[in-house]
C-alpha cells in the first residue's frame, strides 16, 4: 500500500514586505497523511473528493501551495462541479473581518510621506553642516551655520527651520488619533443596525456574486453605498509557523517574524509581524479594533452602487482563484464589503465573510497582487 499525503507550503509576506527579499526567507511546510491506498485508481477516486491543488507565488517569491502527492507522483483532484470546503473560519475572521468599520484619517497616510520627506531634508542638512568647513576653506558662501541659543545650548540656525519639520508631523499625528478616538466614541454610541444580505445563488470563485441587499435603518447624512467583494491570503497563525520552522514559542524567531509583542499579538490571529503599526490608535472596548486590516495578498473583483430594491451582481475577480481554504497555515478568505459614504465623518464599511466554492477551472496564480498591511492604505 502507499500512502497518499496532503503537502502545504507557504513563505508568506511578513508586514511591509516591500522590505524584504522573498527568497531569503524560509519555507513552511506541512505533510498530512490521507490514508493508504492499494492503487493509483483507489487514491484518485478518494482524492477527487477533497479539494483542488492550490499554486500561487513561485518557488522565489512568494508562495502558498497545497498539493497531494501519492508515493512519489504528484496527482491532482478531479472535480465535475463547484467544490465548497466546510472548515470553520479561523478566529482572526471572527476577531477582525466581519461587522462594522470605518475608514481611518487620511491625514495618516498623507504624514507617512510627508515624514519621508522630512527625514530626506535632514540627512541633507547634516550632510551640509559637516561640509560646511571644507565649503568654507573653499572660499564658498554658506548660510545658516552661525548660532542661535535656546536655553542653555547653542544651535545652527538651521535648526530654526528643520526642528518644526520634524515635529509638525508627530503633533499633527496626534492630533488625527485624537479625532479618531472621538469618531469611534460618536460611532459606538450610534449603535447601527447591521445591513440585511440575502444570496441570490450558492457563491463560487469564478463566477458573479449575486445578492439583494437592504437596510432596516437608513441615515440622512448617509449619501451613497458601494458593494464590492474581494479574495486574499489572511496571515497564517504564528503559533503553526514556530512549529514548522523548528522555533520555541520563547526563542528568537526565524527570519521574516518579528519578536512576539503581547500588546499587539494574539495567538491563533495572525503571524504577528505587524507589531501594532497596522492600524492607526483605537479604543480598546471593540475586540478586533475599529479598522479593517488589509489582506497583504488580494485581488479585487467587482463594485455596483446600490440601488433600493434591485439585485447587485459582482464579476469574480481575474485571474480565477481557488475558493474558501481555512487550515492554520493556508487561509485563502473571501469577503464582501459594503461601503457607505456619509456627509461627515469618513466613510463607514460593513464586511461580510463568504464561503466560496472552489471552481473546476485550473488555478495556478502566479504574479501576486501585493497590498501594504496599513489599514489607512486599504479601502480610500
Amino acid at each position: 500500500m502507499v500512502e497518499l499525503e496532503e503537502i502545504q507550503r507557504i513563505r508568506y509576506p511578513p508586514f511591509e514586505a516591500s522590505r524584504w527579499i522573498p527568497a531569503a526567507l524560509p519555507i513552511a511546510q506541512r505533510r498530512i497523511t490521507l490514508g493508504s491506498f492499494d492503487s493509483a485508481e483507489d487514491a484518485q477516486s478518494f482524492l477527487n473528493v477533497k479539494g483542488p491543488s492550490v499554486h500561487i507565488g513561485d518557488e522565489d517569491s512568494w508562495l502558498i501551495q497545497r498539493s497531494y502527492r501519492y508515493g512519489t507522483d504528484e496527482m491532482f483532484p478531479i472535480g465535475e462541479a463547484p467544490f465548497l470546503e466546510h472548515e470553520v473560519y479561523p478566529n482572526v475572521v471572527y476577531r477582525q473581518r466581519q461587522g462594522w468599520y470605518l475608514i481611518p484619517n487620511p491625514i495618516h497616510n498623507i504624514l507617512r510621506k510627508f515624514i519621508n520627506a522630512v527625514v530626506v531634508v535632514l540627512l541633507l542638512s547634516l550632510t551640509y553642516l559637516f561640509l560646511s568647513p571644507v565649503l568654507i576653506f573653499l572660499s564658498v558662501p554658506v548660510y545658516g551655520i552661525e548660532t542661535v541659543r535656546w536655553g542653555l545650548l547653542d544651535y545652527p540656525s538651521l535648526a530654526v527651520f528643520v526642528i518644526p519639520l520634524i515635529f509638525a508631523p508627530l503633533v499633527t499625528r496626534v492630533v488625527a488619533n485624537l479625532l479618531d478616538l472621538r469618531r469611534q466614541n460618536a460611532f459606538l454610541k450610534r449603535g447601527l443596525t447591521s445591513p440585511q444580505i440575502e444570496f441570490i445563488k450558492p457563491s463560487i470563485s469564478d463566477q458573479p456574486l449575486e445578492i439583494n441587499l437592504n437596510f432596516p435603518e437608513w441615515d440622512k447624512g448617509w449619501k451613497h453605498v458601494d458593494v464590492m467583494w474581494r479574495v486574499g491570503i489572511l496571515p497564517p497563525a504564528r503559533e503553526a509557523l514556530l512549529e514548522l520552522l523548528g522555533r520555541e514559542e520563547r526563542q528568537q524567531p526565524p527570519p521574516g517574524l518579528a519578536t512576539e509583542l503581547p500588546h499587539h499579538w494574539e495567538e491563533g490571529l495572525d503571524d504577528g509581524t505587524a507589531g501594532g503599526e497596522d492600524a492607526p490608535m483605537e479604543l480598546q472596548n471593540v475586540k478586533g479594533g475599529f479598522y479593517l486590516r488589509p489582506m497583504r495578498i488580494m485581488q479585487t473583483g467587482g463594485s455596483q452602487r446600490w440601488v433600493d430594491g434591485e439585485p447587485i451582481n459582482l464579476a469574480p475577480p481575474e485571474p480565477v482563484w481557488p475558493g474558501s481554504l481555512n487550515s492554520d497555515l493556508i487561509r485563502i478568505h473571501w469577503e464582501c464589503i459594503i461601503r457607505i459614504d456619509r456627509q461627515q465623518e469618513g466613510a463607514l464599511l460593513w464586511v461580510q465573510p463568504l464561503k466560496v466554492a472552489h471552481s473546476t477551472a485550473g488555478m495556478k496564480i502566479i504574479d501576486l497582487p501585493m497590498h501594504d498591511g496599513r489599514s489607512e492604505l486599504d479601502i480610500k
